[in-house]
């Protein structure tokens, strides 16, 4: 018989004992040793039927295809924009990527997109030596004008947003705030200066009481505390909505 030695969403660390015996399956962030399933990283603990799995508390993004990304020009070559991406490597927008314009050689692509501008873009190829390939070609794939960028754990980017966007769309209809959250840690929001403050301290509260029960009704009475506001629903999961993207 299996036995687990610890809790849903205990906070563990790398080498700790999990779950004793075969019933259960390692999976992200655990492995197996002998009769034990052990802890591979600093994380919450993750139990989905018989599979085990930690979920990250630390660690910078990992660039993956189909991501979804917020990033900032930092250089403009002939051919194209190199942008930072919040991680290690940086990555390339071409102009056939950018734009369905034509543009001739040698034209001046800052008038595009200059340096210290903050663009939302796809991944659509990353190396094994870890170049990263962006398009704008997309819905809601765009320059961003106005508000501000905030970065936040990249390992909290799916509590922020919650199930289905339910956590994001609470914050957007409590402050009337335009808010992105790109899958690499990077969040923009625009609104009016004292709505912006509001949400940027409530995605920071999320961070913090992520891996704590409860989240939901306490993002709530704090959004309805900021915003004197005591009619903010509860918020429900939409049938259609993107997770890292929209208004």
């Amino acid at each position: 018989m299996g036995e687990l030695i610890v809790n849903n969403k205990d906070i563990v660390v790398p080498g700790e004992e999990l779950a004793q015996g075969l019933d259960y399956l390692p999976s992200f962030g655990t492995y197996r040793e002998e009769n034990f399933i052990i802890s591979a990283r600093l994380g919450m603990v993750n139990i989905d039927g018989r599979t085990i799995k930690i979920t990250p508390l630390t660690g910078r993004y990992s660039p993956k295809r189909g991501d979804t990304i917020i990033a900032k020009v930092i250089d403009v070559t002939f051919s194209g924009w190199r942008l930072e991406t919040n991680c290690a490597y940086a990555a390339m927008l071409s102009v056939k990527d950018a734009t369905s314009d034509f543009i001739a050689r040698g034209a001046d692509l800052t008038k595009y997109f200059d340096i210290g501008d903050y663009l939302v873009a796809k991944i659509t190829n990353v190396t094994s030596q870890k170049l990263i390939d962006l398009t704008m070609k997309g819905p809601g794939l765009r320059k961003l004008i106005g508000g501000r960028v905030i970065k936040v754990n990249t390992n909290k980017v799916p509590r922020i947003i919650g199930k289905q966007g339910s956590m994001i769309s609470m914050i957007k209809d409590a402050t009337n705030c335009k808010i992105i959250v790109g899958q690499n840690g990077l969040a923009w929001i625009n609104g009016d200066p004292q709505n912006e403050f509001i949400a940027v301290s409530t995605i920071k509260k999320i961070e913090e009481e992520s891996h704590i029960s409860g989240l939901t009704e306490r993002v709530k009475e704090y959004l309805q505390e900021q915003t004197k506001n005591m009619n903010i629903p509860k918020p429900t999961t939409h049938e259609e909505h993107d997770d890292y993207r929209g208004e």
